[in-house]
């Protein structure tokens, strides 16, 4: 207790017995038993309070033992109850878990990982973990760990499937890691498929390619046979030859695409007599067939460079075709052949065919110029043009909001203008949709460059503006490729040649998955202006077409789509429906979720990742079989000793709740005292 605080009590009985002698006894003959009573009992009274305003204080030192922080990582993934040392670690854990050495000198937390880290309860270890991720499993237990020093101790076998490269992990400051080996070791004879590279889509009568990485474990020559089969058709088949110093081999070969829809293929290494896991010796993989040819007729009165760059432009996609046709001789194609019709520079012989595709909803890209006529354009379309003989240069400015379809900025504010005669542009109705706005002598406006219009199942776009041709030259000098420019406009064209109508609920879903693959389905939806509605109230409900077991879910809204996410399906077909609740809009799908464990391709614990592993975080490897060094390397090192802490706290001298029962008793002393001598 301070000194201060000492002479405030004091001062403070000093007050109360001043304050008792003036009100009883200064100038009072009275020197009754009852007068000393009263005088005693207001002393406290007022002695009490007083004590309350200062609440004298004392310091009070406390002393505790901080132990060190132990946490036990088990790696819970399928690869370990396939590699048959689940009931070894369990007991590991049990051992660790009950040594009451480690329990006196640490504070022990026990995880376990896969996809990410968990905390782990005591009877909670299960191996079903159908990914494994040991990167992100250390980043996330170096972030729990207090001030102290820490020692992780991280059993796994040492295989990742997914994940940033663990091996070249470096722990931080007081973090110190000890793995230890789970699994066998030895390596046994072994063929698999390590890798399948293969695209998701092929074309119609096309062929597509496959790759495929093959490995070998084992110090003798083998052979072995390398197929691809559609069903029970073998659509390839090569043999392949191993040895000691010939451990792996690429296949390349291309398969056939013949007819529409998914195809699940399974690639297969014959297995040798002596190997033990042949579940890595086969691999399933899908590819959706698609018919993409694209057919679109360009229609002309001018020779101008810009036709051979869109029909450049538009044939860089393999599936697309252009053919450039005087609109004199239109009379000689079947304009129903196309499912686009360019018109570039339109006058009055092109009256009738713009009659035609507008009675027929066939789609058309329109492109003006200085030759365009516009009074016929007036007459025709849903726009016209204030326009004089003066030519003007417009530049594009590019419109990030722009929904229809999805592009990038390719660099459009230094591509060089387009030229058309000058006026201003006038629409009859404001349901066009803007991809490029014009920019005139350094001034934005909102008059469109480049615009899109539906109506009903048909679908319109029109430039104003010619030399189209300078900007795919301006894009190949910036990049050295055509890429960039001819990827934006094969979207567009590939945008106006769908005959598709616009929906105001769109969902998103691969066509397969691997069995082990998160599957993902996102969904947008619309309102009735086809303005993306964040306060939609999506449901899925997802249904195995062999089982016909059923899943439904809420869609959650993350970054302007709704998602849904299940990372545990059986193979197998599977249909789903979305629907938004309010509304009632559905829409449906399906997808393939194609047989493949990547938890059940490892032969063997992988001792060499874990050795450099543990070369990297300046610790020993530690092996199942000889754990009993890990506990006591743990007991003997002097860097986990407890720490005993002392910490100063203030505490009251005397409590305010007594101190307040003992004023409320005075105080009711002294009245029923003055009461019953008739005082009050």
């Amino acid at each position: 207790m301070s000194n201060t605080t000492i002479i405030l009590i004091t001062l403070a009985a000093i007050f109360a017995l001043g304050f008792v002698f003036f009100k009883y006894f200064l100038g009072s003959r009275d020197r009754s038993t009852r007068t000393y009573l009263l005088a005693g009992l207001r002393f406290i009274s007022v002695f009490v309070l007083l004590l309350l305003l200062i609440n004298p204080e004392i310091k009070q030192k406390e002393y505790e033992l901080e132990k060190q922080q132990l946490f036990l990582a088990y790696d819970l993934s399928g690869s370990m109850k396939y590699l048959e040392t689940k009931e070894e670690v369990i007991a590991l854990a049990e051992e660790l878990r009950g040594n009451g050495e480690l329990r006196d000198k640490f504070d022990i937390r026990e995880f376990g990982f896969g996809r990410s880290l968990v905390s782990l309860q005591q009877d909670s270890m299960e191996f079903n973990e159908n990914q494994t991720n040991i990167r992100v499993a250390l980043d996330q237990l170096e972030k729990l760990r207090s001030s102290q020093r820490a020692a992780v101790v991280m059993v796994t076998d040492g295989n990742q499937t997914i994940g940033e490269d663990y091996q070249y992990y470096r722990p931080g400051p007081r973090v110190d890691l000890f793995p230890l080996v789970a699994g066998d070791t030895t390596a046994r004879v072994d063929l698999a498929i390590n890798n399948l590279n293969v695209n998701r889509y092929a074309f119609l009568n096309n062929r597509f390619p496959v790759e495929i990485i093959l490995s070998y474990t084992g110090s003798e020559a083998v052979t072995s046979s390398m197929k691809i089969k559609l069903g029970e058709t073998v659509l390839f088949s090569q043999q392949v030859n191993f040895s000691a110093e010939n451990t792996s081999e690429v296949i390349t070969t291309t398969l056939p695409a013949s007819s529409l829809g998914l195809k699940v293929y399974e690639a297969e290494i014959t297995p040798l007599d002596s190997e033990k896991n042949t579940a890595n010796n086969t691999r399933s993989f899908g590819v959706e067939v698609i018919d993409e040819r694209t057919s679109v007729l360009i229609l002309t009165s001018i020779l101008h460079p810009d036709l051979g760059a869109v029909k450049k432009s538009i044939e860089a996609n393999e599936q697309r075709q252009a053919e450039i046709i005087n609109i004199k001789d239109v009379d000689n194609v079947d304009i129903n052949d196309f499912q686009l019709v360019v018109l570039y520079q339109p006058n009055n012989n092109f009256n009738r065919i713009i009659s035609r595709l507008r009675e027929q909803g066939i789609n058309y890209f329109l492109i003006t110029g200085t030759k365009t006529d516009w009074n016929f354009i007036a007459s025709v379309m849903p726009f016209g043009k204030d326009f004089t003989t003066q030519s003007q240069d417009y530049l594009p400015v590019y419109n990030a909001n722009y929904s229809r379809f999805q592009f990038e900025d390719i660099g459009f504010k230094s591509l060089p203008p387009l030229q058309d005669v000058f006026g201003n542009i006038e629409f009859e109705n404001a349901n066009q949709s803007v991809l490029l706005y014009q920019q005139i002598e350094g001034v934005s406006t909102t008059t469109p460059l480049l615009a899109t219009l539906e109506e009903n199942s048909s679908r319109y776009a029109t430039l104003f503006g010619e030399n189209i041709w300078r900007w795919r030259s301006q894009s190949y000098a910036d990049s050295g490729s055509f890429e960039d420019f001819d990827n934006f406009f094969g979207k567009l064209v590939q945008y106006l040649s769908s005959t598709q109508r616009r929906e105001r609920l769109t969902i998103d879903a691969g066509n397969f998955y691997a069995e082990n693959e998160e599957v993902l389905v996102t969904a947008r939806y619309f309102d009735e202006n086809y303005e993306f509605n964040p306060g939609g109230q999506l449901e899925i409900q997802l249904r195995n077409v062999t089982s016909q077991e059923e899943l439904e879910s809420q869609m959650l809204l993350n970054n302007n789509r709704f998602t849904f996410r299940v990372d545990d399906l059986a193979p197998g077909e599977y249909e789903f429906e979305v629907q938004e609740m309010t509304s009632g809009i559905s829409r449906g799908g399906n997808f393939t979720v194609i047989a493949y464990n990547v938890e059940e391709q490892f032969g063997a614990a992988n001792i060499s990742k874990l050795r450099t592993f543990a070369g990297t975080a300046g610790s020993d490897l530690y092996y199942l079989d000889n754990y009993r060094a890990l506990i006591t390397e743990l007991l003997e090192d002097n860097r986990y000793l407890p720490v005993q802490k002392s910490r100063e706290k203030a505490v009251p001298l005397i409590s305010w709740k007594f101190l307040l029962i003992l004023l409320i008793l005075s105080l009711s002393a002294e009245w029923f005292t003055r009461k019953y001598f008739g005082l009050i």
